[in-house]
């Protein structure tokens, strides 16, 4: 462990993430982005952008992995535990690797809108990670109090390459959040512009350098 550390140093600890340099490199070029990156981002809007909005839940990407193998004993615990239950919009990074263990290949989005009693999902990759995403809903809908809920597969940006679905899972999560803080639905949400996909990796370095993290 000593020389892996002094190999691949810490950059920043932030509440319940870990980024590594080799993990905030892959931010500097053209590199699909792993768990850790999206988990930084949701601790950073649960605790900082979004601290004050109760309504919004951001489940790290690792958390949702786990989810999908748990039992339905497992799953209720951990979403008491983490008072997801009750609340009005969650938010669940989504990768379509089928082990427990950290890869895959594809990220996506699914937000949970309680008002709107539906699991939207987002894609950029055309409707590539439908499957995993319907498998989540239908696992942990009842244990949410939403049974009936429906599934909305959402029109959104296409990635322009095969490497940056995790920004536009990042991406998505930003522009769904302040709209669902000032409007509470997202029905009627406005799509993402290109140019905020282009400049969130440039803005994501910045972000960890403002928290003391080293790029």
């Amino acid at each position: 462990m000593g020389s892996n550390s002094k190999a691949d140093p810490i950059s920043l600890t932030f509440h319940d993430s870990c980024l590594r340099m080799s993990d905030v490199q892959l931010l500097h070029g053209p590199h699909w982005l792993n768990d850790q990156i999206l988990s930084f981002y949701y601790e950073y809007l649960a605790h900082m952008k979004y601290k004050t909005n109760a309504d919004l839940h951001f489940i790290a990407p690792e958390i949702t992995q786990c989810m999908k193998y748990m039992g339905d004993q497992e799953l209720k615990q951990l979403l008491d535990q983490s008072n997801t239950t009750g609340k009005p919009f969650i938010f669940f990074a989504l990768n379509d690797n089928e082990t427990t263990d950290a890869g895959g290949s594809h990220w996506s989005l699914l937000v949970f809108s309680r008002p709107e009693k539906t699991f939207y999902h987002f894609d950029s990759y055309g409707n590539n990670n439908t499957g995993n995403s319907l498998e989540l809903m239908n696992k942990i809908k009842e244990l949410l109090g939403v049974r009936m809920a429906k599934f909305r597969p959402m029109r959104c940006l296409q990635q322009a390459n095969g490497y940056d679905c995790g920004i536009h899972v990042i991406c998505m999560t930003d522009h769904i959040a302040d709209y669902l803080n000032r409007y509470e639905v997202i029905d009627g949400l406005p799509s993402l512009h290109i140019d905020t996909v282009k400049a969130k990796r440039t803005e994501l370095l910045k972000l960890i350098l403002s928290l003391g993290g080293k790029g």
